[in-house]
């Protein structure tokens, strides 16, 4: 059968694009969401030109219309620069001029690049009119009627107005936008927001000396000047750094007291295995090395409690509402590209890290987005694919950015451990009973007794009341940061009560269907390799079933203590057994007791969880040691003529820093980027429940940490 011929294709023709003018719209005002943004990015195009100063204005007109003008010395433009950059959308002339240079003063890295700003301010209001001026050339004029822009039909009849100035505004050169027929009313609350976003364009911990911002309100005689809040330079706590190209951050942590002398200081290494073992995103795991450093950070955060706002207030002599406010204003972490703000630029961009959302799982240590001020700084020539979105709202969704971000949120970890040492101040964790005996007035009624005995007065029995009052809110915020954790764990059980139901569910249905197959396989004894499989899949059911097993104590927590009892042993072999991979993957030698059967009066299941604790610490941090040297011992001894048994795990990792010998025990204090802080605390309540104690013995044997921890052993 013969083939048909194709048919030939016709000759191609050109199709030109078109735009239509409604894209000025697109590009402009409806880009750009926010009034503030508008005008921040008629800001940052004076500080792209080189000014030294500018200053934003709000006026009203003759008609009683409301106008706002922009106006800087900055190097100004030419006939020519008007016509080739600024009348041309989406010019790429920043992109092919990145750096801003005039005599005598050091060069200026443009801060925007896309060539849209200027359309932003088609947002503000509906005609533009702009005096410009190159140094050595004549003065311009330039008119926009945006309204009539965007109602064209043709590109062709969208145009500016352009005439030439004899009497220019400035001297040498500048640039004068004037806003008319301003859409927004601009009250005390939006100044008032302006004013903040303005002060945060630079970086708001160093004041500027080749950049001021000036703002003047409608009916305000004098320019004032923006400049963030003294007290920002004196955070209660602070964490700093650098992150290398390879996504290596090295910090220092600083604590110091608003009031009074005291202060702590700390500093270490993270690494990018480190960031990837706390993520929970997939991709960040799938990341060999990041692309997004070198970059520096450096992250303020205070307590913002009334007892400390009024701290606040007292040391810098401001009001208390001022200190909640102007913390607000400055709020989250923002990024700097070549020392300008490329994000957050609105109120609804602040939590661009959703910072606030993980404080849902763990309130007390978290920091939220109101006590942290963050500068992150980047460049355009080291950090490439770390971009803004059009809108300036967003960083663009790249692999880059996603590890920039988890990077950021692993330090804030960091930053939320070390603040949280030093927010607790007791010497020693109280059990849950003792927190309790707190809140006892038994010492109050006697010294009130006391002071009626001795014929006091009401007001000499007050400073008793007082300090009473004082007990029962430590004891109140101490009460209330531990359930937190408790109701965390109680949280668990529940899903562990269900996740023990569902596996044993499953498991019988699947046992039935493997023996039914096996014994259809056995009638035709033709396929060894398909029972083998089968077997191994038994097996797989056997340990699901006797890890739900194990576990199931910890789903339902109304057993008897002591009706259930282990082998020491045979819980060490099982633990380490559970982090087998980790061990393989970390290249982490462990020794362990030769066999033996020593019964300890201690359900399997809360063995296994201080155990699975002390080895999957000691495992994360000999991540962070030389391959050579990383080991795990697990060592036992009967102790009390054999009525107890002491397990003690040892390792050569980092070990625990000094300060932190009491404190690693305390709910929610950890040093793991991202962890709960949970894990010894648990721990240690497991232990003593058994007459024992977790304790953490100094100087380890293999010279990291070293665990000790002590329970009964069931009487033969």
């Amino acid at each position: 059968m013969a083939r048909q011929a194709h048919n030939p294709v016709a000759a191609e023709e050109t199709l030109p694009f078109r735009i239509h003018p409604r894209a000025f719209k697109a590009l402009g005002a409806d880009l750009v969401t926010n009034d503030v943004v508008a005008i921040i990015e008629l800001v940052k195009n004076a500080y792209d030109a080189y000014a030294t100063r500018v200053d934003v204005r709000f006026g009203e007109d003759a008609d009683g219309k409301t106008f706002i003008e922009v106006q800087d010395n900055g190097s100004g433009m030419d006939r020519k620069t008007i016509e080739d950059a600024w009348s041309t959308v989406a010019t790429p002339y920043r992109r092919e001029h990145p750096v801003a240079s005039r005599s005598g003063r050091k060069n200026r890295r443009a801060s925007g690049e896309k060539g849209l700003g200027r359309l932003s301010a088609a947002r503000l209001g509906d005609e533009l009119e702009m005096l410009t001026k190159a140094r050595n050339h004549p003065c311009w004029r330039v008119r926009v009627n945006w309204a009539a822009v965007a109602a064209a039909e043709d590109l062709n009849e969208c145009s500016a107005a352009i005439s030439r100035v004899a009497d220019p505004p400035f001297e040498g050169s500048g640039t004068l936008i004037r806003i008319l027929a301003a859409k927004a009313i601009w009250d005390d609350e939006k100044l008032s927001d302006l004013r903040d976003n303005l002060a945060r364009l630079l970086p708001p911990f160093e004041i500027a000396d080749d950049f001021e911002i000036h703002l003047t309100a409608q009916g305000q005689s004098e320019p004032i000047r923006v400049v963030s809040p003294e007290f920002l330079k004196r955070p209660k706590y602070v964490i700093r750094g650098e992150v290398d190209a390879r996504g290596k951050t090295t910090y220092t942590y600083v604590f110091r007291a608003i009031q009074g002398d005291g202060k702590r200081k700390a500093s270490g290494i993270l690494t990018w295995e480190q960031v990837q073992e706390q993520a929970d995103n997939l991709t960040i795991k799938s990341i060999d090395r990041p692309q997004c450093g070198p970059f520096s950070f450096e992250i303020r955060a205070w307590d913002i409690a009334p007892q400390d706002t009024q701290e606040i207030a007292e040391r810098f002599d401001l009001k208390k509402s001022s200190v909640r406010r102007d913390i607000k204003a400055y709020k989250g972490i923002s990024v700097y590209r070549d020392g300008v703000l490329v994000l957050p630029k609105s109120e609804q961009a602040r939590d661009w890290l959703g910072l606030d959302l993980r404080r849902v799982g763990r309130v007390g240590p978290r920091l939220s987005t109101p006590q942290i001020v963050g500068h992150v700084a980047i460049t355009a020539d080291k950090n490439p694919r770390i971009e803004d979105t059009s809108d300036r709202e967003r960083l663009a969704a790249t692999a880059e950015v996603t590890a920039f971000e988890e990077i950021l949120r692993t330090i804030m970890s960091v930053l939320e451990n070390e603040r949280e040492k030093d927010r607790r101040t007791a010497t020693k964790e109280k059990r849950v009973v003792e927190l309790f005996q707190q809140l006892s007035a038994k010492e109050l009624v006697a010294g009130v007794d006391q002071v009626a005995k001795d014929g006091g007065t009401a007001e000499e029995a007050l400073p008793l009341v007082r300090e009473f009052s004082d007990q029962l809110d430590k004891a109140r915020e101490e009460i209330e940061t531990r359930f937190v954790y408790y109701s965390r764990l109680a949280t668990v059980g529940t899903i562990a009560q269900m996740l023990v139901h569902e596996v044993r569910n499953r498991t019988t249905v699947i046992a039935h269907a493997l023996q039914a197959l096996k014994k259809l396989l056995a009638a035709q004894s033709e396929s060894p390799a398909a029972m083998q499989r089968i077997d191994s899949a038994g097996h797989a059911l056997s340990a699901l079933d006797k890890l739900a097993d194990t576990f199931a104590p910890l789903a339902n927590r109304s057993f008897r203590r002591r009706m259930r009892s282990c082998v020491v042993e045979e819980s060490i072999l099982r633990s380490v057994s559970m982090l087998d991979g980790e061990l393989k993957a970390k290249k982490i030698q462990v020794k362990v007791p030769s066999q033996g059967a020593t019964v300890a009066t201690v359900d399997p299941g809360e063995m296994d969880a201080v155990l699975l604790n002390l080895l999957s610490n000691a495992v994360y941090w000999l991540g962070q040691s030389d391959e050579a040297t990383r080991q795990v011992e697990i060592r036992m001894s009967l102790i009390e003529g054999g009525k107890r048994v002491r397990v003690a795990v040892h390792d050569s990792g980092p070990g625990v820093p000094e300060d932190d010998s009491e404190r690693i025990f305390w709910p929610g204090v950890t040093n793991k980027p991202g962890g709960i802080g949970m894990g010894l605390t648990v721990a240690a309540e497991l232990v003593s429940e058994y007459g024992g104690r977790l304790a953490l013995v100094r100087p380890g044997k293999l010279g990291g940490a070293s665990f000790t921890f002590d329970v009964p052993v069931k009487a033969s």
